[in-house]
């Protein structure tokens, strides 16, 4: 799909040229080559305030270059730029591009480069945001027998041979969030456990994935108390979906990563309001993540191994559902007092963390829609995190920052795990209160984990866009399946 191509002769039929401009830069040399060739367009353009962050242009050259269309993409200051706000511009591009039709591109990479991002990084966000941008959500509506036209070929103008290389990764990173999207996107009535654990099994044949999914008799005869908990009141089987990458079979390390799969919620019998309940189809959006990083991570191939486990199970009330006031066992033996049945995340998660330790995980990251209250804390644009240990904390914010997916570390205080200890009859309360309720669902959580290094990612609110951006469509984002793969493929020695 890509090609690098060392400078921009005018050979090539295209459908679009893209080209980035600055405010306050001078035009890149190539850039200057075209505007000549456009009787000086684009230097009017800047003239006119078109080089503002989020400004786009298109231009028809009328065979004075071989391109159908020109699309100028404003970028602001240069020094005002990150890899956030160009992939964004890049994003906002590509959605042209597919409402275009456009089937043959290319992109001066140069043209977008400034001192914080330089032309891999450039070429990297291409990837990325040609995958992201032209992102669309499934719908089931009648339509037309029109053919949905996408890109066949993209051609990167810069000198390093590599750029094609760094493109085809932003690609395949911004596959594996669309993958997650996708999964999170499908209405709950399309996508129960059974079909979380056909798309994982689907993933593992495509990467040579070893697979497992254990069914209820299995997890009854294991002792998975608390994930058949919550899956007594549906209809629906609940899965224990798990996936293994050996990418260094010399090493005992392997990373585990867990994830929510709640297929739907309603709550239960502690019922939620029925106001965004449709809403709740997202409620896997952690399992979603982690299959998305699989994705990045059976197609890069690190020498690293890793364990992915998703416990999946609805969140329905019928005669046999779980209630305020059960006490369940979990797999670890722990005992759990049910104060409110829609703090379920937290339970199943306890069953799947306890089995990714069985199975050998030597560290754990859990990622999950967990609690409504990291929205009131951090809004819908940060994810909220709990950890045991520093290194691996570091890892991950370290990975965050290279995705541009924001994490903010919530405190582990010795106060807030002596709240999960208020139950008469159990070990455990699922849910002590309103008071610190992102930390205490995650210290549940960490509870599991025990010794073994771990972080918990709270993404109740950016799993979720209630509109459409630049980088996508309103529904689920994808979040934390790039900064998942980054940890992984950052630990190849």
């Amino acid at each position: 799909m890509f090609k690098t191509l060392s400078v921009f002769d005018g050979k090539n039929d295209l459908d679009v040229l893209v080209l980035g401009m600055y405010e306050e830069a001078g035009l890149h040399s190539e850039v200057e080559k075209i505007d000549k060739d456009l009787h000086n367009q684009i230097s009017k353009l800047k003239k006119s305030k078109k080089a503002a962050f989020g400004e786009r242009t298109i231009l028809y050259p009328m065979d004075r270059v071989k391109a159908e269309a020109i699309y100028v993409v404003g970028l602001g200051k240069q020094e005002d730029s990150t890899t956030e706000s160009i992939r964004e511009a890049l994003a906002s591009a590509s959605q042209q591009l597919r409402k275009d039709k456009a089937r043959k591109v290319a992109f001066l990479v140069e043209s977008f480069v400034s001192e914080s991002v330089d032309k891999k990084d450039a070429a990297v966000l291409i990837g990325e945001a040609l995958a992201l941008g032209t992102y669309t959500v499934l719908d089931y509506k009648e339509k037309t027998n029109e053919v949905d036209v996408s890109i066949e070929e993209v051609l990167l103008y810069g000198e390093e041979e590599d750029l094609q290389q760094a493109a085809q990764v932003g690609y395949t990173y911004g596959q594996g969030t669309n993958l997650a999207r996708k999964l999170v996107n499908t209405p709950g009535n399309l996508m129960t456990p059974t079909d979380l654990a056909d798309e994982a099994v689907t993933l593992a044949k495509k990467h040579e994935f070893e697979f497992e999914i254990l069914e209820r008799n299995e997890m009854e005869k294991l002792g998975m108390g608390a994930l058949l908990a919550v899956a007594a009141g549906s209809d629906e089987p609940p899965k224990m979906i798990v996936l293994k990458y050996t990418g260094n079979p010399h090493s005992d390390e392997r990373i585990g990563l867990v994830g929510k799969g709640l297929t739907f919620d309603s709550g239960g019998i502690s019922i939620k309001p029925r106001e965004n309940m449709h809403q709740m189809k997202m409620d896997m959006g952690g399992a979603a993540a982690v299959l998305g990083a699989m994705d990045i991570i059976g197609s890069v191939k690190p020498n690293v191994n890793v364990l992915a486990v998703i416990p999946s199970s609805e969140n329905l009330l019928n005669g046999s559902a779980l209630k305020p006031g059960d006490v369940i066992t979990s797999l670890s033996g722990k005992t759990i007092e049910v104060r409110n049945t829609d703090a379920e995340g937290r339970l199943i998660l306890a069953d799947g963390m306890t089995y990714a330790k069985q199975l050998g995980a030597t560290s754990l990251i859990d990622v999950a829609t967990l609690t409504g209250a990291v929205l009131i804390a951090l809004g819908d644009c940060t994810t909220g995190a709990v950890t045991n240990n520093e290194e691996l904390m570091e890892d991950v914010l370290e990975a965050s920052v290279e995705t541009g997916e924001w994490i903010w570390r919530l405190p582990n205080y010795a106060p807030y795990k002596k709240m999960l200890k208020t139950s008469d009859v159990a070990d455990l309360n699922n849910a002590p209160g309103r008071l610190a309720g992102s930390i205490t669902a995650g210290l549940f959580i960490g509870e599991f984990a025990g010794d073994t290094p771990w972080v918990h990612l709270d993404i109740a609110g950016t799993a979720w866009q209630s509109k459409a951006s630049n980088l996508g469509p309103l529904g689920g984002t994808g979040a934390m399946a790039r900064t998942l793969a980054q940890v992984v493929i950052n630990k190849e020695g």
